[in-house]
Formats: C-alpha cells, structure tokens, sequence
C-alpha cells in the first residue's frame, strides 16, 4: 500500500492548486472571441458566462472592479473580443477564464490585427530608418497612386500647379476602398516600378473611419511598399489616421497635399530635410515607446499576480458559489417539506372521522412547528457559516489596512504610486482612505 505522504501522490486539493498556478503563470494575459451565453450577474456585482464557438465553449468570470469600465450590456448570443487570463476555480476543478476586459468583436479585431501586423513587421527591419530611399530634393517626374475619381487626386494635382508647373506627373489609378483595394495598390506600386518613370511615389487617400483606410494596413500592401525600388512616400488620411503603410514608406506626409508640397517644393528643400529628421525620430520614438510598453506590459503582468485583489477575487467566486448552494439546499429543503405537507393534508382529508382529524391536525402542527426550528436551525447556521467565511475574506481585505489609518494613492491613470519619484509637480492625486477620497496636486517630491 502506498503511504500518502510519498510526495509523487496528489491530493485533489494540490492537483487543482498546481495546476491554476501553472495555467496563470504560463499562458498570462490572451485576447478571445466568442458569443456569449449562460450570463448571470448576481447580487455581488460579478459576472458569469460561457465563451462558445460552434464546436467549443470555455467558462468565464469577469469581476466588479473589471466590469464597470464595459460600456455596453453583455447579452447572450452577443459577439464579444475578450481580454482575460487562464485560470482555475479550484472548488470545483472548472478550467475557467478571468476576463479583464469585453469589448464588442467588430470595434477591436482590426486594432488587434493592426498591432500585431505592426509588431510582426517591425520584428522584421521593415520600419528601419536603414531600409529608407532618400526622397529626391528635386524630383522631375512624381508618380500618384490613388483613385482617379477621388478628391486626394484633386488636392495634389493642385498643388504641384500651383507650386511647380514643370513638374511631370504620372497617375496609376487604384481602388482605395473594399476587400480587392490592397492588391490593386500593390499592383499599381509594381507597374511604377516596372516603367521605372518616375523618381518619386505619392501613395494615398483622402481620410476616412479605420474601416475605409484598411486596405493601407495589408501585408500585401507593406511588403510591396517596403521592396519599392522608387522612394515611396505615404500619403493616406489626414494627419491622425497613421496605417502600416506610414511606417513601411520612405516618408510619411499627413495628407495628400502636404506630400504634393514635399516633392514640389523650390526653395525650401531644408524644410523637407527637417520633415525627414521630425518622421525618423517619431518612428524611433515609437520604436522605443513600444519596446518600454512591452517591458512594462510584463512587469505590470507579474505585479497583478502578486497583487492581493487576485485571492479577493477567488474568494468572491467561492463565496458567490457558497450562496448558491445554500439557496439551492434551502429550495430543495422546502419543496420537499411542502410536499410532505401537502401530503398529510390529503391523508387527513380522507380520514373523516373529527377524532382523526384533531390527532391530525396535532400532527400538522407539530410537524409544522418542527420544520420551523429545523429551517430557523438550518438559516443560523448557514449564516454563521457566511459570517466566517466573510470573515476570513475581510482579513485580507485592503479595506482592513485602510481602517487602520493607511492609505492609497492613484494618479491620474490609475496606477498606484509608490515611490516619489513616479509624480511630478501638478500631478493631480486621488488618495483613499477608509472612508472616501481626497484629491491633491503635488506641490513637491523628494525621495527618501
């Protein structure tokens, strides 16, 4: 017989443990999409579902803290794109997801896909400063790539009118809208390049919602810009629509027209040169910047996991699933008491006889009287039951160490802060307390 304490055996318990511990730490934060179905939203604020595809479906838990910042009712049969980790609910050995935060799938797959081309193509060299053509100062030939009916044409033929009437200029006229506008881009990019007629490239649109501009974040599209053996500059939207084409260009102008002015320009050929050094240094700013959100995405991944509104959170579920079964127990308790009752009333209904009714309706009274304490018995001790289980909760609540005269400070963005040298003077500060919540601005910082 082998003992228990040989270490190669689990216990159930130690199973389940190890393995929401593994699931956490290995696979961390995912994004999902699925339908909705089975929401329940009890009493606590928490939210229950199931995420379901045609052949699968995975359990999901997204808690109060999450789900307020959801600016939208979960319905079931509702498409939705998840952002959450794995998880376990311990308890019962339900593989489950925890879900940080739910957006309708149409507003966020094309960001997702557009942040992950854009990672994917980066890892690659494609947006290196090394990889650029220089634009020519003087060009005597600009290609424009963009529809022929399109008012971006208008603009930048207008321009080089009026700037540079001896400018030669050819069109390659392209769709720049619908599911087959990337591949007449692309088609149109090559054919520049097979004439080799032109020293410049104009590759452009007018602006337009991230749905009309999506054909500029095509792979298809990036790949052909970025192999361009003419300079290629990125013309498309105005000047806050920035796609995968703006970074794969040799130069991105923010607008149509403003590329029109780059390549035509007489005298100020400086200008162009500090345009070229403003556009290196944004797109070696956002290379940076993005390195940092990457490092700070997985610092900020292992602090939640240390983070104690991770066991708040267990704990809520299991005390959500604790009133549950006492609910279901109590119906349970009742329904078979009120048949019970129901049935003795039959049987002294049968029983005619006044004597038999009195020892009967003793019985109802006493069996009603019993099933009184009984159920007064049952409640008092399910709620003792609750009571030490909200107990244990409270005493790692940080609302306990509030009470004892702590407090904790949020900036602006919500992060907490914990050393002085994260905020600067003017920072506006949110500061809880145990009850209610102050706000400052710094007048100073020093460390300690």
């Amino acid at each position: 017989m082998l003992s228990t304490n040989n270490p190669n055996i689990y216990t159930v318990s130690r199973l389940n443990s190890e393995v929401r511990l593994l699931l956490e730490n290995e696979m961390g934060v995912i994004w999902l999409v699925g339908e909705i179905s089975n929401f329940s939203a009890p009493v606590s604020g928490h939210w229950y579902f199931t995420l379901k595809d045609s052949r699968a479906q995975v359990k999901c838990a997204m808690f109060r803290g999450n789900n307020r910042r959801v600016n939208f009712r979960p319905e079931n049969g509702k498409q939705v794109l998840v952002k959450a980790r794995l998880s376990l609910y311990e308890p019962r050995g339900d593989y489950q997801l925890i879900a940080d935060s739910m957006q309708p799938e149409g507003d966020g797959q094309l960001q997702q896909q557009f942040d992950a081309l854009k990672m994917k193509l980066a890892a690659e060299g494609l947006f290196s400063q090394q990889s650029k053509l220089p634009i020519p100062e003087h060009p005597k030939t600009v290609g424009v790539i963009t529809s022929k009916t399109g008012a971006a044409l208008h603009d930048v033929l207008d321009v080089l009118k009026r700037r540079d009437p001896s400018l030669n200029v050819i069109i390659y006229p392209t769709m720049v809208q619908g599911e087959e506008a990337s591949l007449s881009i692309a088609q149109a990019i090559g054919r520049a390049n097979d004439r080799q007629e032109c020293d410049v490239l104009i590759v452009g649109r007018g602006g337009g919602s991230l749905e009309d501009l999506w054909c500029f974040n095509n792979e298809i599209v990036a790949r052909t810009v970025a192999a361009s053996q003419i300079p290629i500059i990125s013309a498309v939207g105005h000047e806050v629509d920035v796609t995968i084409c703006d970074f794969v260009a040799d130069l991105r102008a923010p607008t149509p027209s403003a590329a029109a002015e780059l390549v035509s320009q007489d005298q100020s050929h400086k200008a162009s040169q500090v345009l070229n050094l403003v556009a290196a240094l944004k797109r070696a700013m956002s290379g940076q910047l993005s390195k940092q959100h990457q490092t700070f995405v997985h610092l900020q991944h292992k602090l939640d996991k240390a983070h104690p509104q991770y066991r708040l959170e267990r704990q809520a579920q299991r005390l959500d699933d604790y009133q549950s079964r006492i609910e279901q127990a109590m119906r349970h308790y009742f329904n078979a008491q009120t048949k019970h009752l129901i049935q003795s009333g039959h049987q002294l209904h049968m029983a005619s006889p006044k004597r038999r009714i009195d020892i009967q309706s003793q019985k109802v009274s006493h069996l009603s009287d019993k099933l009184n304490n009984l159920a007064k018995r049952t409640l008092l001790e399910k709620q003792h039951q609750l009571a030490m289980q909200m107990e244990k909760l409270d005493t790692v609540s940080p609302l306990s160490t509030l009470k004892r005269g702590y407090s904790i400070t949020h900036k602006s963005d919500g992060s907490v802060v914990v050393d002085s040298t994260v905020v600067k003077q003017g920072d506006t500060l949110t500061t809880r307390l145990s009850s209610g919540e102050i706000t400052s601005t710094v007048i100073d910082s020093k460390p300690l």
